[in-house]
């Protein structure tokens, strides 16, 4: 029995194309053009595989699996666009999309991704990998660092309370992971923990998607939603990288924050919302609002207390344990039996300066993981790695020490490229005092 297939693309020579291969390799295919067909053809017949534009004249691929999603259509959903975006491939993924295409696209490459798409079709199966995978992801390792150790004390300090939490750091330092620490240690803990990626927000989406909206309020509102503080209600919304968020959508989330109600889109009603906020940045959120592109308000309503997230750089005493838990996670991900990390593979990570943080080492062990020919990953099997000459000052020898204190300060804002919460870490100060200083030695950087 031939197996069936809905494409959905609005390049009609395109469509043809893949239609006529697919048929070609013995596939009963559907091609449809926009998204209002693309959901009738859903709900009047059964597909082995969605094939489908992010791109399309009344919505985009994503608002199709959304939807298939939510009325728990499981089939496998490949999306595929000529606006290759890094983040709009995550954002489907994690909706639940099997892959992601860029066009043109390679037809071996194709064929491949269909194939591993049908070996998921067991629906349980599936589920249990999904699962699986997303407790493995949430699994933290805690660091016997003096630096995380602290961390972790401001953790189970505001953990208890009702403040908001503004978590700082860089890029990939687990910011994430902190908040779900806070999350699980509160007594909102039974209750949804829900991250948001503030920075695939647009100033369109993100109303909708933070506050919900009723079915007809715009074009593509096929059916009532619910938004994130909805669902979060009694417990946690995460907004990660809160400083990528549209100026406008600022002034409505900081109205939400204040009067614990969210009015979705298109209603004419307020609903009451309870949930805690905790948000993360790897902004400089101050120089932010000094040009003009956030909110001081929100600011200081989301900062009731501050966390920061100190780098791998400043925490190698750590990085050994985190090597050898991604390395745990890489045999499962890759059916690998590697049980160890040589000495000098260790030493070789240890000088290697860790812009990426955690999230680097994990791609770093992951690869390695992949070469490793033995049950062993050697210094070989590393990629090549940036070391940091060994003459060259670390980011501790910063420290800001008695002397010329200005010097001293204006070398480490332009080593952080004028970011004052980096700055203030290079040199071991708070930022206020940072900014106290600045004042004092009137340094406008």
């Amino acid at each position: 029995m031939s197996k069936k297939i809905l494409i959905v693309d609005d390049d009609v020579a395109f469509g043809v194309m893949l239609r006529t291969w697919f048929q070609k390799n013995g596939w009963e295919t559907v091609l449809v053009s926009n998204l209002e067909q693309a959901l009738n053809a859903s709900k009047t017949s059964q597909f082995d595989l969605i094939l489908s534009d992010l791109r399309l004249p009344d919505g985009d691929g994503i608002m199709f699996l959304t939807y298939l999603r939510e009325k728990k259509i499981m089939t496998p959903f490949i999306i595929m666009t000529g606006y290759a975006d890094v983040q709009t491939a995550v954002n489907a993924i994690k909706l639940g999309a099997f892959d992601y295409l860029k066009k043109p696209i390679n037809p071996e490459l194709l064929q491949q991704k269909i194939e591993l798409a049908l070996k998921q079709e067991n629906k349980e199966v599936k589920q249990d990998r999904k699962s699986s995978e997303k407790e493995m992801s949430q699994t933290v390792v805690k660091g016997k660092s003096p630096v995380i150790q602290r961390v972790y004390t401001h953790v189970a300090l505001v953990a208890p309370t009702k403040m908001s939490v503004l978590i700082l750091g860089e890029s990939g330092t687990g910011k994430e992971y902190i908040a779900r620490m806070i999350h699980e240690q509160s007594n909102r803990k039974n209750k949804p923990f829900i991250a948001v990626d503030c920075g695939s927000l647009s100033m369109e989406l993100a109303p909708s998607e933070l506050f919900g909206h009723l079915k007809g309020s715009f074009t593509s509102a096929i059916a009532d939603k619910r938004g994130v503080f909805e669902e979060a209600k009694g417990g946690t919304v995460f907004l990660d990288e809160v400083g990528n968020l549209p100026y406008e959508v600022q002034k409505q989330l900081l109205r939400a924050l204040q009067e614990q109600k969210v009015r979705p889109v298109g209603s004419a009603q307020d609903i009451n919302v309870d949930v805690r906020i905790v948000a993360a940045t790897n902004e400089d959120l101050e120089s932010a609002i000094e040009a003009g592109r956030f909110r001081q308000d929100l600011y200081h309503r989301i900062n009731e207390f501050s966390i920061e997230v100190p780098p791998l750089r400043e925490r190698l005493d750590d990085l050994e344990e985190f090597a050898y838990h991604f390395l745990e996670q890489a045999n499962i991900e890759l059916g690998k039996d590697v049980k160890s990390i040589s000495k000098e593979a260790i030493n070789v990570l240890k000088q290697h300066r860790w812009d990426g943080n955690l999230r680097e080492l994990r791609n770093v062990i992951r690869r390695s993981a992949l070469f490793a020919e033995n049950q062993e990953i050697t210094a070989d099997n590393l990629p090549v790695l940036t070391r940091r000459p060994q003459n060259a000052p670390s980011e501790n020898d910063m420290a800001l020490q008695p002397g010329d204190e200005k010097a001293q300060i204006v070398a480490a804002l332009r080593k952080a490229r004028g970011n004052k919460t980096v700055a203030a870490r290079l040199l071991q100060i708070d930022r206020k005092t940072l900014y106290n200083k600045m004042h004092l030695y009137d340094i406008e950087l």
